[in-house]
């Protein structure tokens, strides 16, 4: 992208996280600093097996909350006790790099999490020992690009944020700083 908007988060990252983080961590260098990598969210769709239009409705809802056309996850080999067939579709997956994922993980943080019902915040504990955390959503709801009166039926999501940092703690921090609403 050639344009000269940065995203907001981006800029907050940029200029007040970096130092925050060099200051607690004692980082000599600015690229030694974790930082997000990668944003993933993936979409298991169960029920495309019984009715296929399904599969690309979500497909559908997945490009417009994110800006960015999902990939289509097939079946490699068939298991019989689920009824799965080699080929069939199983779900729908996007990564995020770069400035769509600061945009999305900014609209996520300050719009689509306030709107969770009963929401208290995410469980710390959702990392995986190297720095990436992970944590599901009950329903596609919840993000207002979407229109809830076109929506048949809800949806789960699953949502990995890679970063470079090393521990979980110095992630934890990170993703704190950027206004990440974990449970106390």
């Amino acid at each position: 992208m050639n344009n000269k908007y940065t995203p907001r988060l981006k800029e907050k990252y940029q200029k007040e996280i970096i130092p925050l983080l060099k200051d607690k961590f004692g980082f000599k260098n600015d690229l030694s600093v974790p930082r997000l990598l990668k944003i993933v969210i993936n979409m298991g769709i169960g029920e495309a097996v019984s009715d296929p239009k399904l599969a690309d409705k979500f497909r559908r809802e997945l490009s417009a909350i994110t800006g960015q056309m999902p990939k289509i996850t097939r079946a490699r080999k068939a298991i019989s006790n689920f009824k799965i067939r080699k080929g069939l579709v199983l779900g729908c997956v996007v990564t995020l790099r770069r400035d769509k994922m600061y945009e999305f993980l900014d609209r996520f943080i300050s719009v689509a999490a306030p709107r969770i019902r009963d929401f208290r915040g995410f469980s710390p504990r959702g990392f995986d020992g190297s720095g990436n955390y992970n944590f599901g959503l009950p329903d596609q709801t919840i993000f207002s690009e979407l229109d809830i009166d076109k929506i048949e039926k809800t949806q789960g999501m699953n949502i990995t944020i890679c970063t470079s940092a090393k521990t979980d703690e110095k992630s934890l921090e990170l993703l704190k700083l950027m206004g990440f609403p974990f449970r106390r």
